[in-house]
């Protein structure tokens, strides 16, 4: 048995060069922040999003993702009040006189972190950081800020899982020694610059940027170990607006990860329609994968929540019932009364 698991270890670690090895976020629209650190502190409150996806439904050990993020604002005065700061009757509290009078931040600091857990299989991989930001006013209308998030990434097997080793749980294969060896704790490092203004946004941001190796076992016979690259994502998006009550937002989404797909790059095509500050649905293509169809509502300004249902075009749809997505937000010290993000859209 243990030879099994030093070859299944092998076969996981090596497959960690030639895949995508951080989470897939299909509603990143809704939290850019997950991708990027630039955005800490970017709204006129504290933004709290909590999150849960539930993958690749019906496949035993397919992955599971939880976040938890938080950030805002230091030093912000800035706290703008308006009549269209709140519902007003036969006005849109995003509508065009909203963006007419829209005006960059004022220069701010803004601090937050972000834990994150993702099992997949028998192995889990955890994740702590702490994040800064500092956003300056290039223009009147437009702001640009730079963030970096600094923390821990634990990469282990998760004993209790049995996805792959078995219904044992008394097997001293995935127990004692052994189980500790399958485990490292790693330094975490991403960076990030943001664009925003009053009809776009632009992103860069990279994570997990320093390239580490990930060997698990202390083995002579056993040479195979696999390493964790650098993640590369380019966001970009823009507002239209259909009348005075509907915004689309088309956005778009690159990703550059050294040996992950095909070419080692992905393009994801998003679009979110929103009917004034109340709801919102839309719609993404994931290259070399699938569709996923969203909707969300925003209740007063403290409040709000969305979903995802994603569904694959490549050959495991055969054997799979879909992958959920839920992200709650909560907007703490709303002293604006933005009802959804106001920079991010």
């Amino acid at each position: 048995m243990r030879r099994i698991l030093l070859l299944f270890t092998g076969l996981v670690t090596v497959a960690l060069v030639h895949s995508q090895q951080l989470s897939h976020y299909s509603q990143y629209i809704l939290n850019n922040y997950i991708l990027n650190p630039a955005l800490t502190g970017i709204e006129n409150y504290m933004d709290v999003k909590v999150s849960a996806r539930d993958q690749w439904i019906g496949m035993r050990g397919a992955p599971k993702t939880f976040y938890f993020t938080a950030h805002g604002a230091l030093g912000k005065k800035d706290y703008k009040s308006s009549a269209t700061s709140f519902a007003v009757p036969g006005e849109n509290p995003r509508g065009n006189a909203y963006w007419e009078t829209y005006q960059a931040s004022e220069p701010h600091h803004g601090i937050g972190m972000a834990i994150i857990n993702d099992k997949t299989g028998n192995f889990n991989r955890f994740s702590a950081t702490a994040s800064y930001a500092y956003h300056l006013g290039l223009s009147p209308r437009t702001n640009l800020s730079a963030g970096f998030a600094a923390g821990i990434t634990t990469i282990g097997l998760n004993a209790d899982g049995k996805a792959f080793f078995g219904d044992d749980p008394s097997d001293p294969a995935i127990g004692g020694t052994v189980a500790k060896e399958l485990q490292r704790v790693k330094p975490d490092l991403s960076f990030g610059l943001w664009l925003y203004s009053a009809n776009y946004f632009v992103g860069l941001s990279g994570q997990q940027i320093i390239p580490q190796k990930l060997n698990y076992v202390n083995n002579t016979s056993f040479k195979q170990s696999g390493k964790l690259v650098p993640h590369i994502f380019f966001t970009a998006g823009y507002r239209f607006l259909l009348n005075d009550d509907i915004n689309a937002i088309p956005s778009v989404m690159f990703k550059y990860i050294n040996g992950g797909f095909v070419n080692n790059y992905q393009a994801e095509l998003n679009v979110k329609l929103q009917y004034r500050d109340l709801v919102w649905l839309g719609g993404s293509y994931r290259q070399f994968d699938g569709y996923a169809a969203m909707l969300g509502v925003n209740v007063a300004n403290t409040f709000n929540v969305g979903y995802s249902y994603d569904f694959t075009k490549t050959d495991i749809n055969s054997y799979i019932r879909g992958t959920h997505e839920l992200v709650l937000g909560f907007l703490i010290g709303n002293r604006y009364g933005d009802t959804c993000p106001r920079n991010v859209w």
